[in-house]
């Protein structure tokens, strides 16, 4: 899945127009790695997200295939 799309879809930004921005952005990172919004997202990834002066990481559990899965079974917040 899209990086852009996984973000959308695991809720941890509302729009995908807003992710695939951020992610062109420069503002998102795959194991160390600036990304882009076309990243293909795989399990055991971890993430980092650049939000202002805050930065988010995470571990992907899984990759959700419906859109309303619980954010706890897609993301370990590391």
């Amino acid at each position: 899945m899209r990086l852009d799309k996984f973000l959308k879809m695991s809720r941890i930004i509302k729009r995908r127009s807003v992710a695939n921005e951020v992610a062109d952005n420069g503002r998102v990172s795959a194991n160390g790695k600036i990304v882009k919004a076309s990243y293909e997202v795989k399990v055991g990834d971890i993430m980092e997200i650049q939000f202002g002066d805050k930065i988010s990481k995470f571990e992907i559990l899984s990759i959700p295939k419906v859109e309303g899965k619980n954010i706890s079974e897609i993301i370990k917040l590391l």
